[in-house]
């Protein structure tokens, strides 16, 4: 019998049984549609966080006073809240300790600053970064047009900056904005570049950015502020795992951290954070691995179950076709190919479910869209594997029937 007509003869099989086919197939959606709607939301979050640390350069780490993934609720806010800041004078004594690599940055913050130019504003949202020279090449932070501070705009304390696209789109909609001068807190700026557009976090603009020189920050904010971001980037992979260690054993001798305590500051990297992020949500995946598979044999026993009842209920068909040539291997065939299409069918429509709804959830949360294709191509491997297991031994008992014994059943 060829395979063209063992698919014929199985899909017209389901074809007859139409709402047994349904419900049989109702656990197979329910036990898919739970792993994919899950990894799902859990890919949308992990691109769209991967796309935000990706904003450190390659063989780049930072050290700062609070760790990038904060876990342990307010109590661990608190410790790290009461950590000394990392000062301006640590970053120079760094800074000079820290030999054979590519940059030593720092960078301050003041957050949600309103931008003026002439009559036009921007929301209060915008966040200014003093930063050296060597910070702005340790972030993956392209010049769309213009040019990057240089040292003697920090050397002097040159009253210049780089600004963001939301900048740019809300004071300068038909304007060149390099050359401008823009006033921060009442202070002039001239702009001497725009960064290109960066992806956004979870709907939030990465773009609300001013960048202007350390000293400049330092002179109009003050030194003690808030603590400072201390950024390495190393020549290549080979001397990245020794230089990060060298940095915490310098940045210790710094703080004065006596041996055996904990440091009081975090150093990570983007594989750092989605490490930390993997881990977070490797219990989610766990747990809706325990779920689906729970739900998937269930599914199964029920395909077994349906599959016998159709191998009794077709005992003298399998009798005629088995009297007019058909062979054990066809018959075995036909029925496990009926098995296994029940499974396929119902993880597809559990896939289709699963990354519709987990896209729309995942968009509830500004995340950006995307399909787990390697989740997707498991859940339809798993389904095939379950309509192999539980249709084996209802197609074998099927194969099996006495053709004379099958004629005479009624």
């Amino acid at each position: 019998m060829k395979f063209t007509e063992v698919v014929s003869v199985s899909l017209g099989s389901l074809k007859t049984n139409r709402l047994r086919t349904f419900l049989t197939i109702l656990g197979v959606v329910v036990g898919i549609f739970s792993i994919i709607v899950i990894m799902t939301i859990i890919s949308m979050l992990q691109s769209t966080i991967q796309d935000s640390v990706a904003m450190l350069n390659k063989n780049t780490f930072r050290i700062q006073k609070f760790p990038a993934v904060q876990t342990g609720g307010h109590e661990a806010w608190l410790k790290y809240r009461n950590r000394k800041d990392i000062t301006v004078e640590d970053y120079y004594r760094f800074e000079n300790l820290m030999k054979n690599v590519k940059y030593v940055g720092a960078i301050l913050f003041e957050n949600n600053k309103i931008i003026k130019f002439y009559g036009k504003e921007t929301n209060p949202n915008i966040n200014i970064i003093g930063g050296t020279v060597d910070a702005f090449y340790t972030y993956n932070i392209g010049i769309q047009k213009g040019r990057e501070i240089r040292q003697f705009d920090v050397k002097y304390s040159n009253q210049v900056c780089i600004v963001g696209m939301d900048v740019v789109d809300k004071l300068f909609t038909n304007i060149d904005p390099v050359g401008q001068v823009i006033r921060v807190d009442g202070k002039p700026m001239r702009i001497i570049g725009v960064m290109e557009r960066q992806p956004q976090l979870f709907g939030q603009s990465m773009d609300n950015l001013v960048i202007i020189p350390l000293t400049t920050f330092l002179s109009y904010y003050g030194k003690k502020r808030q603590s400072v971001d201390i950024t390495v980037m190393t020549y290549g992979q080979q001397d990245y795992q020794p230089a990060m260690e060298a940095a915490i054993g310098y940045m210790r001798a710094i703080r004065k951290i006596q041996p055996g305590v904990d440091n009081d500051f975090d150093i990570y990297s983007n594989e750092s954070i989605m490490s930390q992020i993997n881990d977070i949500t490797g219990g989610i995946k766990v747990g809706a691995m325990v779920v689906s598979f729970i739900a998937l044999i269930a599914a199964g026993v029920g395909i077994m179950n349906i599959m016998l009842v159709s191998v009794s209920e077709r005992t003298r068909e399998i009798g005629i076709r088995k009297a007019i040539g058909a062979k054990k291997i066809d018959i075995l065939m036909q029925f496990l190919f009926e098995a296994v299409t029940l499974s396929l069918i119902g993880g597809i429509i559990g896939i289709i479910l699963g990354v519709t709804v987990g896209i729309i959830a995942g968009g509830q949360l500004n995340a950006k869209a995307v399909i787990p294709v390697d989740w997707v191509i498991i859940g339809m491997l798993t389904c095939v594997v379950v309509g192999v297991i539980f249709g084996t031994y209802p197609a074998y008992k099927a194969a099996s029937l006495d053709p004379i014994e099958a004629l005479r059943y009624e």
